[in-house]
């Protein structure tokens, strides 16, 4: 028999699961706030992965990702722990917001520390209790406010684990990221725990599309790490499509954005992307693609200003293989609109 798994103080034996609420602080009304994690912990040796959603609070897609995957059924005779995380910023989520009240990004507040600003104790308390008990991790993210993302993993190609847990998630395409200071990636990397993001549609805004892709990359990647059994039999995905270099087309002026390209859209160079128009509609200018290659992220409010990023396009060496796998996804997802409970449940 396992020995039992220890965080926060709890012990949670082998062949069970368990909630475990970590303190960070009290509110100002007196009202205890707690990071809340669910471990479960197999009876059979094997790795320890965290999953964790909602860095930023408005970020929601990866909060149901992790709720479908609690629920799974291909977790009851999983092989070492799985720490699921969904709602790491829980001030951000409840206001709706992407900071924490102190206005700090808790994605550049890592590792953070015992006695510094609400947003270093939350970092802090994350890397000791969740990151340092972990070989592996993964973190679900959406695009920033008022933007959408194609289901994507970015990672720094750097660290052959990271893309060795990219290939087996499969995404539709996987962007090479530099490790940024401050970052979860780069503080677990600075432990030896490799992570990847996995981006996925917008925020305060739920995807069906993005959070199925979700769950099945992460039970992907638990079936590569031998946590879970293989599956006996599944149509077989187009691999990921890479990409090391992408880049924003920004607005020439401000005015009215109507929006011609899609995710998941194979562009060339020069291609209609858009129209910003002034509200008189008596000028018009052409958004046209910088570079060919696949829209990962686009942005979906029309009022834009000079300057504003509005099409995100990444350089991939096969695009037509990469535009047939996010067909691939959505008529598989089109074939069967309501949940798989053999996939999800």
């Amino acid at each position: 028999m396992r020995a039992p798994f220890k965080i926060g103080g709890k012990e949670i034996p082998a062949g069970k699961r368990r909630v475990v609420d970590l303190p960070i602080s009290m509110m100002s009304d007196h009202t205890p706030a707690t990071l809340s994690v669910k471990v479960i912990h197999g009876r059979r040796p094997g790795p320890t992965v965290f999953v964790s959603a909602a860095i930023h609070g408005d970020e929601i897609n990866g909060v149901e990702i992790i709720r479908r995957l609690a629920m799974s059924s291909r977790l009851k005779t999983i092989a070492g722990t799985l720490i699921l995380v969904p709602i790491v910023n829980s001030f951000g989520f409840i206001g709706h917001s992407r900071y924490l009240p102190d206005r700090r990004d808790l994605n550049r507040s890592f590792p953070g520390a015992a006695r510094g600003s609400l947003a270093g104790r939350l970092a802090h308390l994350f890397m000791t209790e969740v990151v340092e008990r972990s070989q592996y991790g993964i973190d679900l993210h959406t695009a920033a406010v008022h933007r959408t993302n194609l289901p994507q993993i970015r990672i720094d190609k750097r660290d052959p684990r990271a893309e060795e847990l990219a290939k087996a998630f499969n995404p539709p395409v996987v962007l090479n990221s530099p490790l940024r200071e401050g970052s979860l990636r780069h503080a677990a990397g600075e432990k030896g725990v490799p992570v990847m993001v996995f981006e996925a549609g917008e925020g305060l805004r739920f995807s069906e599309l993005s959070i199925r892709v979700g769950v099945r990359g992460v039970l992907n990647v638990l079936r590569h790490l031998k946590m879970i059994p293989a599956e006996k039999k599944s149509r077989t995905a187009p691999p990921a499509a890479f990409s090391t270099r992408s880049s924003w087309v920004r607005a020439e002026e401000g005015g009215i954005l109507a929006i011609h390209g899609k995710l998941g859209q194979i562009v060339d160079k020069g291609a209609l992307l858009g129209m910003v128009s002034d509200p008189f509609g008596e000028r018009e200018t052409d958004i046209r693609a910088s570079r060919a290659g696949l829209i990962v992220g686009h942005a979906v409010l029309p009022v834009v200003n000079q300057g504003d990023a509005l099409f995100h396009i990444a350089e991939v060496a096969r695009p037509k293989a990469a535009a047939q796998a996010v067909e691939r996804i959505s008529e598989d997802f089109d074939a069967d609109p309501m949940y798989d409970e053999d996939e999800i449940l």
